[in-house]
């Protein structure tokens, strides 16, 4: 997921384990084990029901409520509360989410290319459906993911390789005939190729949320689908609506109100779902926002469109309202400036290498928000996936230009010298069109980046823009000819690291409109080694070569790694705050009120 935000960071999820051909997804059970929290800065947290929560944002939910266009962490935290997917991860979670609407662990032929999964009886959609959930509700929500009216963004990359796609996304087919339902409660997913552990591993994406076909196609119908506004749920909270299913609850831009759902039945779920009501207070300014969340009653921030400024951070780290701040974990994202690899001199390796080399990356970070807000990469991978040990971990493949974070000029000069310029400087007449998001934060990062390329000898067009704007008319589209974009990041899917390395560095993922390769990396032998990493089902072996990728990618300097992101959050005082480990934000049916 892109660091767009609504790609900004979708979130979640991690890959399972392969054991005994199955996807291992829960030591933890699937029915209610009276768990009582999370951890809200590393702590059990207990919690008591009633109240309304207020989540504090400075944007909007990307998915306009639909489940099956979800693809940012914003859309995620409403999705993990709104719906059972297959496959949830409680808060402490990292990389094996349990089973939800799944009634345990999908089992995987020995071939890894037929997948089945049980789900549990007697879970209910919300009013006005009122039905209990089938597996014909799991196939129809897969279906309806590859629709252009729904426009998923991760359908096509994992589960591409379900039977009958092609022949479904042409129009030659009403369904997908490689997802079938042998009886009402088991899901059958047969594939063309042995890809069964990424397809699992997707399966904890909204993406796999029960829509109830016989309601909802209406509704999937024309240019795009009108679905989120007339929104069934099955998790424990519901948009508020009337009595004919019409969204009361939703204002965009302005306000959302999540109410209880009558037909939830806690016995059949682990989520504690304490507060009453959620309101999503939309269109903050991020300072004031978050003031307004440290100084009042009952209300958290939205880390992932209105992480704490600077300023902020500074001063609940130290000050007396320390205890409303929540470090975060790391979140599964880099942060990177992409240089293009079709752009001469950015075709050169050396020229690549002399600039990661000469980057003051903690100054970077220092623009950013400080170490609060994260770590400085020593390659792609970021701790909590899997691969990241075997790529190294925090010291990483020890390449000499990712050595110094405070930059090195004497070897960013060898590496120039290495690429022609005798000077140790770029000596051409040619002009950089560098595009940077407009927000505060993205903009001195871009500006402090600036100042290094221009002390090596680099002319640079210098624009700031809108985060919308710069990935849809700049950054994602080829033909923009944008050489250096100093504001995108990647954030995982799920745990598992094609999530991480394939959308952003395998040369046959480059398309000419919302491309995330941004460094146009087209290279051969890593291409075939991404391939045949996809086939892997064992996870060890799995992480082992997908490690070996990441050392392949991070070699060849696509661009200058400077942050591994943390989830700094805040909260009011009353409030008993708790992260969701994998996403890396708030789990909101976790958290109660003191």
């Amino acid at each position: 997921m892109s660091s767009r935000t609504r790609s900004s960071l979708r979130s979640l999820a991690a890959l399972a384990s392969v054991a005994s051909l199955s996807i291992g997804v829960a030591a933890c059970g699937g029915g209610n084990d009276n768990e009582t929290g999370g951890t809200a800065a590393g702590k059990p947290v207990s919690g008591k029901k009633g109240g309304t929560l207020t989540l504090v944002s400075s944007g909007d939910v990307d998915n306009k409520l639909d489940p099956g266009y979800s693809y940012y962490q914003f859309d995620f935290i409403l999705d993990n509360d709104l719906h059972r997917m297959l496959y949830r991860y409680k808060p402490t979670d990292t990389t094996k989410p349990s089973p939800d609407l799944a009634a345990g662990p999908a089992q995987i032929s020995p071939d890894g290319k037929t997948v089945t999964v049980k789900i549990k009886h007697g879970i209910k959609f919300s009013p006005p459906v009122n039905r209990e959930v089938t597996a014909a509700d799991v196939k129809y929500a897969i279906e309806r993911d590859f629709l252009p009216q729904v426009g998923n963004g991760y359908a096509g990359a994992y589960w591409n390789d379900i039977q009958g796609v092609k022949a479904f996304t042409s129009g030659g087919a009403k369904e997908i005939s490689g997802i079938t339902t042998p009886d009402k409660y088991t899901l059958q997913i047969k594939l063309t190729r042995p890809t069964a552990a990424v397809v699992v591993g997707a399966m904890a994406l909204p993406g796999t949320a029960p829509v109830p076909k016989e309601y909802a196609q209406k509704y999937d119908k024309g240019k795009i689908s009108t679905y989120g506004q007339h929104l069934v749920t099955t998790g424990p909270y519901m948009v508020q609506n009337n009595s004919k299913g019409e969204i009361t609850g939703y204002q965009p831009g302005k306000r959302i109100v999540l109410v209880r759902n009558p037909n939830w039945d806690p016995k059949t779920d682990f989520r504690p779902a304490y507060v009453d009501k959620i309101i999503v207070d939309e269109g903050n300014d991020p300072t004031v926002g978050n003031r307004k969340v440290l100084n009042g009653q009952s209300m958290i921030a939205n880390q992932p469109d209105m992480p704490p400024p600077p300023a902020i951070l500074k001063s609940v780290t130290t000050g007396s309202q320390k205890s409303q701040f929540i470090p975060g974990p790391f979140t599964g994202r880099f942060r990177y400036i992409a240089l293009n690899t079709t752009i001469k001199p950015f075709d050169n390796i050396n020229v690549r290498k002399a600039i990661s080399a000469a980057m003051d990356r903690n100054a970077l970070r220092l623009a950013f928000g400080g170490p609060a807000v994260g770590g400085i990469p020593t390659h792609f991978l970021p701790p909590g996936m899997a691969g990241f040990e075997e790529a190294g971990g925090m010291a990483g493949p020890g390449y000499d230009f990712l050595r110094n974070p405070n930059g090195d000029t004497q070897l960013a000069t060898e590496y120039m010298k290495k690429a022609g310029y005798p000077s140790g400087k770029y000596t051409g007449k040619q002009k950089f069109l560098m595009v940077t998001d407009s927000a505060a934060n993205q903009r001195k990062v871009a500006e402090t980046a600036l100042a290094t390329f221009q002390k090596l000898g680099f002319k640079i067009n210098f624009r700031a823009v809108t985060r919308d704007t710069m990935y849809s008319k700049f950054c994602g589209v080829p033909k923009s000819k944008t050489a250096i974009c100093p504001s995108v990041g990647w954030l995982k899917d799920f745990a598992d690291p094609q999530t991480m390395l394939d959308p952003t560095f395998n040369g046959k993922n480059i398309i000419q409109t919302n491309n995330s390769n941004w460094p146009q990396l087209n290279v051969p032998a890593i291409n075939a080694a991404m391939e045949k990493a996809k086939t892997i089902n064992d996870l060890a072996a799995r992480a082992k070569a997908w490690a070996e990728i990441d050392r392949m990618v991070t070699a060849q300097a696509p661009g200058v790694l400077w942050l591994w992101d943390k989830g700094p959050s805040l909260m009011s005082k009353n409030v008993n705050g708790v992260l969701n480990q994998a996403n890396a934000a708030w789990d909101l049916s976790y958290i109660s009120l003191k």
